[in-house]
């Protein structure tokens, strides 16, 4: 049977909800392949509507969202209508997350934890509805970047953005490189990745309550209004936005801080795979 096959078709950029880890970022590569007979055109399926069709299903239905697991005990649909959707989440550690956005935003999957498996098996029986007659099997691959360094997770919204990265709560795996003096420092990669593993980034500017070792982030955007209630020990705040150029002038701002001000440095900030921003002392 002929097979079509598409590498890196996009890359999900999302959030997950982790019984054990709570909050997280993800960002996965997508890999597909079709099975099925030839049509008119002698093709299995068209390369452009393949993009068009497949990629566009990928976007609406897990890229820049909160994905979350609808089966485990944990997770209580608190109000769910037209308009908002409001989840609270509590994880095995009995921490807990409140969660309200536009339903647009969240990606429930009948599932007791968000796994690759999970997501390739809700988007398959989706995107197979969408395919043509003479397409018999989809193959989805998501895997991460091969990251032979220091990687950190987070989760972010940026108010500003006028897409999908307005959504209070959409993640990251990303990379993360330094030089120090002009040198690659693996100790100072080591501790950014430590320190920010599973975190949320907020911008201070978006916080409307601190109480009870919990910190409240809210904005409203053209796509409505956004709410997310945290531990206090799961956010690293910046008074700035979060946008990855933002990022790695924190992250250089951090070093420049807490080392000796002689020290020069250079801050490579990856958001997801394959595109980030640069920062550094100026001479």
């Amino acid at each position: 049977m002929p097979r079509l096959f598409i590498d890196n078709l996009t890359v999900i950029d999302c959030s997950i909800l982790d019984p054990e880890r709570g909050l997280i970022g993800a960002s996965w590569a997508v890999n597909i392949e079709l099975f099925g007979e030839l049509d008119h055109q002698s093709m299995v399926f068209d390369f452009a509507k393949v993009k068009k069709t497949i990629k566009r299903i990928i976007d609406n239905e897990v890229d820049h969202k909160l994905v979350i697991p609808s089966k485990f005990s944990g997770t209580q649909i608190i109000s769910n209508d037209e308009h908002a959707l409001h989840i609270q989440f509590t994880d095995s550690n009995n921490e807990f997350i409140n969660h309200l956005s536009p339903a647009q935003a969240v990606c429930l999957i009948d599932s007791e934890r968000i796994s690759r498996t999970a997501v390739i098996d809700y988007l398959n029986d989706i995107i197979m509805k969408e395919l043509p007659n003479n397409v018999q099997q989809l193959v989805i691959e998501l895997h991460e970047e091969a990251v032979t360094g220091n990687y950190y997770r987070y989760s972010h919204g940026l108010e500003k953005h006028d897409g999908n990265c307005q959504r209070i709560a959409h993640g990251h795996r990303s990379q993360v490189q330094i030089w120090q003096n002009g040198k690659r420092d693996n100790a100072l990669e080591k501790s950014i990745a430590t320190r920010w593993h599973d975190i949320y980034l907020g911008s201070d500017q978006h916080v409307v309550e601190r109480k009870d070792r919990r910190i409240q982030f809210a904005y409203k955007t053209d796509q409505g209004s956004f709410d997310i209630s945290l531990p206090e020990h799961r956010v690293h705040l910046m008074d700035c936005d979060s946008t990855v150029e933002c990022i790695a002038d924190h992250l250089l701002s951090l070093l420049e801080n807490e080392t000796d001000n002689k020290n020069s440095f250079k801050v490579k900030a990856f958001e997801g795979i394959g595109k980030g921003a640069i920062s550094q002392t100026k001479p």
